[in-house]
């Protein structure tokens, strides 16, 4: 079996802490596979920015392209106000590596952690398809007169036939390869008539190379209620950048909570990160209190992509098992710490080997 190399960025707050824990369980079920993977530690982060003044050095982007993949932890502290650090480190690996399909699966591991009356966990299974590089997150505008009464502030959204069918295909290859059985485009091309049928377009025309899949469509509002009143007819979704931002935080309030949500951003064949979705929260960090299986679950994400399938498998039992054993943290229903949840998981993979 080829040497895995991952570049690994815990970052800040609780980043460092679940990134821990990531990493643990890592080795643990790359041990029972037979496999020793290289996890580089590098510094990034406010602490290496306050210190030197760099978010990251020259050449890094290429540096991250020598490795299979890039794992992320979380940025974000209040010493570094504008988050800029933050800004270029995530934001800038996203479009130098031209990572353009943000995949998040939306998967509850236990009945306690639905929050919908009459659903159970088994009926929230979906991934979502976000397009990564382009939408209203691309910064085009600007301000004009500003601190005036007059002020104007435009913020433009970019859609181009290129990024919208290689987004949508990936979702179509991604059902067909699954065996998934449905594919949901949400746009709000009611409103936003130029860009979105650009969508609407690209979508049916792809659609029609699926013939196996179904296909829908939804308005964006229409879909934030279908998630709620009856996830089970959501299979597989792609929508746009801002869209795709919204509905998967919303989807992580199915699964869990933000703690519970990974995250993918991919493109096929090239190297690409993984960051668990939750943020750096500075004020429970180093309190041992955040649930690392976020971060766990995203770094069985990033086995899978990088050809150790079996591995990430045994990592996402590890942490169902650990879930509907209550060895877990507070936020879903456990009494451990985040240390303590982390070496409950260990356990279970360390068992694998037995």
């Amino acid at each position: 079996m080829s040497e895995r190399r991952y570049a690994i960025i815990a970052g800040d707050g609780i980043g460092v802490e679940v990134t821990r824990e990531a990493l643990a369980v890592v080795r643990a079920a790359c041990a029972v596979e037979g496999a020793s993977p290289v996890l580089d530690e590098l510094p990034y982060g406010a602490e290496h920015f306050l210190s030197t003044g760099e978010t990251l050095p020259a050449g890094s982007f290429d540096r991250f392209r020598t490795y299979d993949a890039v794992f992320m932890g979380a940025f974000g502290d209040p010493r570094v106000p504008d988050m800029r650090h933050a800004r270029d480190i995530l934001l800038g690996t996203r479009f130098a590596l031209d990572l353009y399909a943000n995949v998040r699966p939306i998967r509850c591991l236990d009945d306690r952690l639905c929050p919908l009356r009459d659903y159970r966990a088994e009926d929230i299974d979906m991934v979502v398809f976000r397009e990564n590089t382009e939408g209203l997150y691309v910064g085009v505008g600007g301000i004009l007169k500003k601190d005036t009464p007059d002020e104007i502030a435009i913020q433009e959204e970019v859609n181009t036939r290129k990024g919208v069918e290689r987004i949508v295909r990936a979702a179509f290859e991604f059902a067909q390869a699954d065996g998934r059985h449905r594919v949901i485009m949400a746009d709000k091309s009611n409103a936003m008539r130029f860009g979105h049928d650009l969508w609407q377009r690209c979508f049916r025309e792809i659609a029609a190379e699926y013939p196996a899949l179904e296909s829908g469509h939804y308005y964006i509002d229409a879909l934030a209620m279908e998630m709620i009143r009856d996830p089970r007819r959501l299979d597989v979704v792609v929508t746009n950048n801002l869209f795709g931002d919204i509905i998967t935080d919303l989807g992580a309030s199915l699964q869990g909570g933000l703690g519970m949500a990974a995250s993918a951003n991919v493109h096929p064949g090239r190297t690409s990160m993984f960051e668990p979705v939750h943020g750096s929260a500075p004020d429970i960090a180093g309190r041992d209190l955040a649930n690392p299986f976020g971060a766990m679950l995203t770094a069985a994400l990033m086995l899978r992509h990088t050809g150790l399938a079996k591995a990430g498998e045994r990592i996402e039992h590890a942490v169902l098992d650990a879930v509907r054993s209550g060895a877990c943290t507070r936020d879903i229903g456990g009494t451990l710490g985040t240390r303590a949840a982390g070496d409950a998981v260990v356990r279970r993979l360390e068992g694998d080997r037995s």
